[in-house]
């Protein structure tokens, strides 16, 4: 009866029932065969809804999806193409740069490559980048930012490891910049027979005056947070506060009563999927915790491996493995409890290790077969799924260099600490 229930749901997995319908059944028959109650996590998921950063996830959110829904990739697509365009390879730079900015404030990189990939696809044609390039430049950039402040996994991260979320932002940082500058190098040598734009101030000058009113949003923000004025949910308040003026009243893109309306059903449509997967996955958790799986697992380890370094290696391909099967905000929720006292035990930084993790479950979104940004590239560009495997497999090796490096050169992460 058991082998019974459990293949029967994975039946279910297969033929795409959603995640969180799929991790409730195998909790619910979990608890069932061990003669447990499943109420034990009414009181997790009140723990869950009264943590105060929690709010930061429908706010940040909210004000990304205004952005992408405004005139506001174009604004900033103008700025960093006449500040960066000059440089060999330019134009690809800004793509990456500009989607990094984007992800990091939605938090979904299927919104940055609908919003962005229209602008940026034609643009990167146009300076005779080859195809291939521009397909594989856009679908990897859709995730590129989810290592910056104020990255919705990076949040939730925090609140499921309970780890400093200020300290994660800091952390942050210089690998992101590592994955840009990585990818960079890379489009310059694809660019370097590509001609380029010449930069001229006036340009320059023009597009920061177009752009004057987002320039200030990311050191409002960040800075509000980093000197202490205010609070990462105080933070996301002011953020949407902010946008809402600016894109409704400022620049006045959206209409206050037509269109906001609109942006907030398909932000909170989103939120309410992490949070939905969020309470549906602490049952799966509070199952493995109960059973004790993360000990016998870290026994097993200490068993079988004794460096640190070697760890390391075998979580890569593990997070790696785990990025190509789940979405992730499952994979936050269900495997950063199991993994983080095993690498406590070897001696590896929460921080540390959740750059690590962070940056895995990033490369998932290009990695076959679940990849969530080859499936939204195949539908925006109307390109096979196919085809875009092969054309994300160099940025798939290169970001697997960069991996390594963050993995194993840990001051990365921690320089700020």
């Amino acid at each position: 009866m058991e082998v019974l229930a459990y293949l029967s749901i994975g039946v279910l997995a297969l033929i795409g029932v959603p995640i969180f319908a799929v991790m409730t059944l195998f909790a619910a028959a979990a608890f069932f065969f061990a003669d447990e109650s499943i109420m034990i996590l009414a009181s997790e998921v009140y723990k869950l809804a009264n943590a105060p950063t929690l709010l930061t996830i429908p706010l940040f959110t909210f004000a990304g999806y205004l952005m992408a829904e405004s005139q506001s990739p174009k604004r900033l697509l103008n700025l960093t193409h006449a500040a960066l365009g000059w440089l060999p390879g330019g134009v690809a730079i800004v793509s990456l740069v500009i989607c990094a900015f984007f992800t990091a404030f939605t938090g979904a990189s299927g919104v940055t490559i609908i919003a962005l990939g229209g602008l940026l696809y034609p643009m990167l044609l146009a300076q005779n980048y080859d195809e291939d390039f521009t397909l594989g430049l856009i679908t990897t950039s859709g995730s590129l930012g989810l290592l910056f402040p104020p990255s919705l996994p990076i949040i939730l991260y925090g609140i499921v490891a309970k780890v400093d979320i200020d300290k994660l932002f800091l952390a942050g940082i210089l690998p992101g910049i590592l994955l840009i500058l990585v990818l960079s190098s890379y489009s310059i040598y694809k660019g370097k027979n590509v001609q380029t734009s010449t930069f001229r101030w006036s340009e320059l000058w023009e597009a920061i005056k177009g752009a004057r009113f987002e320039i200030p949003l990311p050191i409002m923000v960040i800075g509000g947070i980093y000197s202490g004025i205010i609070t990462p949910t105080e933070a996301s308040a002011l953020c949407a506060f902010y946008v809402l003026i600016m894109v409704c009243f400022l620049y006045r893109d959206l209409n206050l009563f037509k269109d906001v309306p609109k942006v907030t059903a398909q932000s909170m449509s989103l939120v309410g999927a992490i949070l939905l997967i969020l309470c549906c996955a602490l049952a799966l958790t509070n199952y493995f915790v109960d059973e004790e799986i993360p000990s016998k697992i870290l026994e097993f380890m200490q068993e079988s491996v004794t460096s640190k370094y070697t760890f390391l290696l075998l979580l890569n391909v593990f997070l790696l493995a785990v990025g190509a099967m789940m979405d992730i905000f499952s994979a936050i929720i269900v495997v950063v409890p199991i993994i983080l006292p095993i690498a406590t035990e070897f001696g590896v930084d929460p921080i540390h290790l959740a750059i690590i993790f962070l940056t895995n479950l990033e490369i998932g979104y290009i990695t076959p077969p679940v990849g969530i940004n080859l499936f939204i590239s195949s539908f925006r560009f109307d390109k096979s799924v196919l085809h875009l495997y092969k054309v994300a497999i160099p940025y798939f090796l290169l970001l697997l260099i960069a991996l390594l490096i963050i993995t194993y050169i840990p001051w990365l992460s921690l320089l700020w600490f």
